[in-house]
């Protein structure tokens, strides 16, 4: 049996930053960010204080959905640099003392990959089993009612070979055969490829895809969903069933174990599972519980526009309930959804809710994950039909404006071309002129700006061990105040935010009566008289006892 390196758990409340490598710096001028560019810009992470950094990926693609369509997955696509850029950029993220995750996509790769290419060619060639190729119905259709998150059958037909192929998003991703040995060989080989390189740990996009029902079952139906479904707006069929067979099938977990006991060959590594399913929060418990499959992992819960104190208070007890000693990784925001400022904030956002949200956030029971340009407040971007690139958005507009929005260049500074994100005439997607003023150099200069906050939140919190370790307890639901303790070892202290734009109190918890405010948060709009919680719109504050 292989031996177990050494982990020091710096994942276990850290804070990790994810980049967006076309939208985050374009070091040649092409208006299409890169791997030299980020590692221009890490000395802003850096002095931010998160963690580790989390790279989308960069791999060989033909860009059909912006690299979740990997062709090759051990290269860099010339478009973000050479593998030598990748190795400089390590360097100086290790240096600065910052983490590297990489995006990995294990679920499906191109139809340009070379696997898929000998797959295609016929049904009795080596890699003829490595997708799920199945016939058609006698009447020609598909073999079932699956269909695609992003629209239509998630089945594709192949003249070739005279079968279907799935695909759980576009046709030119399909579907990779976990029932199949060889394939999940092949696929930890890649991942050992950039462990060799020196990368800390991995996001693993749609982990709960990887197998199908073998059997091919119809998934239930259920209707147009009453309530928004986390992972798909209710314009779209794919919300319509109940996706039973299609994905989050038992089978994954054996798989996860295969994949963390490579990992776990490497110092200080840890993975973080994307989950997109109906019931995310159990799934979380069980994809990470145990320490022997994922170490911690995120769905859609708050990736939501519902942010009130009952729900917000029923999301952490529905985990509660169900966590064991799973691990969760929290996000506000990422690059498949709205920005969370408009989300939770409208079309204007107030910036006492953002600071409350990033306070709220960060107080949580587990690892945090920030969404580039989340920490300078940026809205959801509007654009315009004629600009988008996301095939998502293009085949679902217009009730349904897909990922362009929040995908956007990075302001770095107010008034240069293209924000500073690049030299070139026109970015890939254009930098929103509602951005400009939210530029990085325009935050720095500012100490009241929301960069200075989330600063001075980010290097408090990390001398808070009851934040970053410490047990959680909820207090009794209110319908304005979410408030909660968290508890370790000396310390104790009191969370508490009023998410509502309207006045609210809180009777003092027993046991906190002589409490007193823990400085250097920057939270504020909250305070104690006698024995009560006063608070303004948005306000919060943390107590220790």
């Amino acid at each position: 049996m292989t031996q177990k390196a050494s982990n020091n758990g710096w994942w276990r409340g850290g804070v990790i930053y994810q980049i967006y490598p076309r939208s985050f710096q374009d070091s040649n001028g092409d208006g299409i960010g890169d791997l030299p560019g980020i590692t221009q810009r890490l000395d802003h992470i850096a002095a931010l204080g998160a963690d580790a950094i989390w790279l989308s990926p960069f791999f060989k693609s033909p860009m059909k959905d912006f690299g979740y369509d990997v062709s090759d997955y051990n290269d860099v696509d010339p478009m973000f640099g050479t593998l030598d850029d990748f190795k400089a950029l390590v360097q100086r993220a290790h240096a600065l003392g910052l983490k590297v995750m990489i995006d990995q996509v294990l679920s499906h790769c191109s139809d340009q990959h070379p696997w898929f290419t000998e797959s295609r060619a016929s049904r009795n060639n080596p890699k003829a089993d490595w997708f799920v190729w199945a016939d058609a119905r006698h009447d020609g259709t598909p073999p079932n009612n699956w269909l695609s998150v992003f629209g239509g059958s998630a089945w594709q037909w192949d003249t070739r070979r005279r079968q279907y192929y799935l695909h759980n998003f576009l046709s030119s991703q399909p579907d990779l055969n976990f029932h199949n040995p060889a394939v999940q060989d092949a696929l930890l080989d890649a991942v050992k490829f950039w462990l060799e390189l020196g990368v800390d740990g991995y996001r693993l996009d749609a982990i709960n895809f990887c197998f199908h029902d073998a059997a091919l079952r119809d998934n239930p139906g259920r209707g147009a969903p009453l309530i928004e479904d986390p992972t798909a707006p209710s314009s779209n069929p794919y919300s319509w069933q109940h996706h039973r067979y299609d994905k989050s099938q038992p089978e994954a977990l054996g798989f996860l174990r295969r994949l963390r006991s490579l990992v776990d060959r490497y110092d200080d590594t840890t993975m973080v599972g994307e989950i997109g399913d109906e019931a995310g929060l159990t799934m979380v418990a069980d994809y990470t519980g145990g320490s022997d499959k994922l170490h911690m992992a995120y769905c859609f819960t708050l990736l939501g526009g519902a942010h009130d104190a009952p729900f917000l208070h029923a999301t952490i007890q529905q985990f509660q309930q169900v966590a064991g000693d799973g691990w969760p990784c929290w996000a506000l925001s990422n690059h498949d959804v709205a920005r969370v400022a408009t989300r939770w904030g409208g079309e204007h956002p107030d910036p006492r809710l953002l600071r409350l949200a990033a306070a709220f956030q960060l107080s949580l029971r587990g690892t945090v994950c920030l969404y580039q340009g989340e920490e300078l407040g940026l809205p959801e971007a509007t654009i315009a039909f004629e600009d988008l690139q996301d095939p998502y958005g293009i085949s679902m507009w217009p009730e349904f404006k897909g990922r362009d929005g929040c995908r956007t260049p990075m302001p770095w500074a107010a008034d240069a071309p293209q924000a500073g994100f690049s030299t070139g005439e026109r970015s890939w997607l254009p930098v929103p002129p509602e951005h400009r003023p939210l530029a990085v150099d325009r935050q720095q200069a500012d100490a009241g700006s929301l960069l200075s906050d989330f600063k001075q939140l980010l290097h408090w919190r990390r001398e808070q061990p009851a934040l970053l370790h410490g047990e959680l307890h909820l207090r009794p639901v209110d319908a304005q105040v979410l408030a909660f303790e968290r508890h370790h070892s000396a310390q104790r202290v009191l969370c508490a935010f009023n998410f509502s734009d309207t006045p609210a109190t809180l009777a003092l918890p027993e046991g906190w009566s002589q409490a007193r405010a823990l400085d250097g948060s920057g939270l504020s709009g909250a305070h104690v008289e006698g024995d009560t919680l006063v608070f303004e719109p948005w306000g919060g504050l943390f107590l220790q006892a």
